[in-house]
């Protein structure tokens, strides 16, 4: 059985990413470079870009830059795709170099978090930046993806943008943030951005693309699969879907205390008012009389027949920002979901 096999033939739910209708700009050709100014867009014949992407990081051609990449993905579409690397964040001039895009702003803070990049785990300013050229540190600003999407909006407020990289795909949803201290809410309300891809997000920006291409308004674009958005009051496309509590999935449960990896085993047990048997020597060959076997019980909610909603229509609903942040348990809870 070494013959090759086409899967082409096997039924698949996601649309091969080179079926799409090219878009009309294909006839432009492969550009050498993705253009970073006016004058590199009139070598290239353009006279204004389909999609322009906004990096944290220096624009190198290669694959090791995920901008890059997915700048070449987009013009393999067939969009004349612009880039504006480490742009000056102080005003938003900087980011009208190429104009205005005509489908939608592509936004990320770069190939790290723009926090992890300036600082130390000390927080403490890093000095380099192996992402900027000459290796100079602070040419992003911190919690870059916010910034620069404040940026975009300043400069042609009535463009879609759409966000992703690490930095958006990691702050998703409610999350500890380290460098101050506090449980911050989704990068999505604070950018203020229409729409944000998590992950490898390849297919769905090329769907959202074309999408945005047929003129379709972004605040419709709510059914693509790995896509965060606000949802608005009386949204229709929320008919038809069904909510599962997290609870149902997960049960909140007790945080346990960390454990300090610099302390012994008897040093451990002391802090916790216990003992070690080991060292005492306690307990040797024998059981200790409150030790009780584990029992294994039936999950109830499986007991008889259960009518489930479609998979394909329900939603999970995790607990609100308001709760994870003043309740531990709620927040270890939402993040296991």
């Amino acid at each position: 059985m070494n013959a090759p096999i086409d899967v082409s033939f096997f039924a698949r739910s996601a649309k091969p990413l080179m079926s799409y209708r090219p878009y009309w700009a294909k006839r432009f050709g492969t550009a050498p470079f993705l253009p970073m100014s006016r004058a590199e867009m009139e070598q290239l014949g353009w006279d204004s870009c389909d999609v322009i992407l906004v990096t944290g990081d220096a624009y190198v051609d290669h694959p090791s830059f995920g901008m890059a990449v997915i700048g070449r993905v987009l013009e393999a579409q067939g969009f004349r795709v612009g880039i504006i690397a480490q742009p000056d964040w102080t005003s938003a001039e900087a980011f009208k170099a190429l104009g205005k895009p005509n489908l939608f702003w592509g936004v990320t803070a770069g190939n790290m978090d723009s926090m992890i990049n300036r600082y130390t785990a000390d927080r403490k300013i890093r000095s380099d930046d192996a992402y900027t050229p000459g290796d100079v540190g602070g040419k992003r600003p911190d919690r870059a993806a916010i910034v620069y999407s404040q940026r975009c909006r300043e400069a042609y407020k009535d463009t879609p943008i759409i966000l992703g990289g690490i930095e958006g795909s990691l702050r998703r949803i409610a999350h500890y943030d380290y460098w101050s201290d506090k449980v911050r809410r989704s990068i999505v309300v604070d950018s203020k951005c229409d729409l944000l891809l998590y992950g490898n997000a390849e297919r769905a920006l090329v769907e959202v693309a074309h999408r945005l291409a047929r003129r379709e308004p972004v605040d419709s674009i709510t059914d693509v699969r790995g896509t965060a958005f606000v949802r608005r009051p009386g949204d229709p496309s929320a008919e038809g879907w069904f909510e599962i509590d997290s609870t149902a999935v997960d049960t909140p449960g007790r945080v346990d205390t960390h454990i300090n990896p610099y302390q012994t085993t008897s040093e451990q047990a002391q802090a916790q008012g216990q003992s070690c048997a080991m060292e005492t020597g306690e307990g040797k060959g024998s059981v200790a009389s409150d030790t009780k076997p584990v029992q294994f019980v039936p999950n109830p909610a499986l007991r008889g027949h259960r009518t489930l909603p479609p998979r394909d229509r329900s939603v999970i609903r995790l607990p609100s920002y308001e709760q994870v942040k003043s309740d531990p348990v709620l927040y270890a809870h939402a993040n296991r979901v």
